[in-house]
């Protein structure tokens, strides 16, 4: 698709939340600051309090258009709040992150620039320790030095080849998104594709526990022709860490066992998605 006419669709961002109004406010302001205004926040909120509530009517007053989807807690249902994200989104393309990751200023810009019919793209992320995730300030975000390297490493974290991500000058990110050995998959906390696929897919499966429920979503878009591509380089993240109470084997391998029937028998559509609410 060309750019002129990539730059006529209506984006609409979704991420989940659950009583973490802290860091939903850091994530909050990466999409303040970004190079692309032309977009909506949908936050899909898997049954928080009120202090979740009061960190998006402050981030509205900032000029950021954002629904608010809620539903009432009753344990983990992260698909099935995606599925009503999905359903009220008010864009013809969205983009999928996670309430715990800070996007660069330049993240719906890139994901704007890749976007075409028949593809889902693969963006990339970039974990932090929890002292560096508490110690993000909204200036730091502002300004962008939480994505310098510089600056993580004088607050503690250690150099690794994934730094890359951050790194690599812009005339760099396409090669490295192409000769990376990472498979461009859908990932949770960075990847998009057009509403009208997700919806001829029937959303994300209900049934699914933590652990892998982003990527059985992509195996069924693979299994219906939609082709993925990798900018991990080119759109990126800050994951801010957080312990994970809801994660347990069982799920895990619960998950796995759908995932394997859906590789196996080539399934595109989950019985218990969209049109199952």
């Amino acid at each position: 698709m060309a750019l002129a006419e990539a730059m006529t669709v209506k984006i609409s961002v979704i991420f989940t939340t659950y009583n973490s109004p802290a860091w939903l406010e850091k994530v909050l302001w990466g999409f303040k600051t970004q190079t692309d205004s032309s977009f909506e926040v949908v936050v899909a909120d898997d049954g928080s309090g009120p202090e979740t509530e009061a960190v998006v009517k402050s981030a509205r007053l900032t000029g950021l258009e954002i629904q608010h989807v809620w539903q009432e807690d009753l344990g983990f249902n992260k698909c099935q709040i995606l599925n009503k994200a999905i359903v009220a989104a008010s864009g013809e393309y969205l983009i999928f992150t996670d309430g715990d990751c800070i996007p660069r200023q330049d993240f719906i810009a890139n994901h704007r620039a890749a976007l075409a019919p028949g593809r889902f793209l693969s963006g990339g992320y970039f974990k932090l320790s929890l002292a560096v995730s508490q110690a993000i300030t909204q200036e730091d975000v502002v300004q962008q030095r939480c994505f310098d390297p510089d600056w993580l490493v004088a607050g503690g974290m250690k150099q690794t080849l994934k730094w890359l991500k951050l790194s690599a000058p812009a005339q760099w990110r396409s090669w490295l998104n192409r000769l990376t050995p990472t498979k461009p998959t859908w990932n949770g906390h960075n990847a998009s594709c057009f509403k009208a696929d997700a919806i001829a897919v029937n959303g994300f499966d209900q049934r699914l526990r933590y652990g892998g429920l982003d990527r059985e979503f992509g195996e069924r878009l693979v299994n219906a022709g939609i082709v993925p591509k990798q900018i991990r380089y080119s759109a990126v993240t800050l994951h801010l860490d957080h312990p994970r109470s809801y994660e347990s084997a069982e799920g895990w391998a619960f998950n796995h066992a759908i995932r394997k029937e859906v590789r196996s028998k080539g399934i595109t559509e989950t019985p218990e998605g969209i049109r199952q609410l």
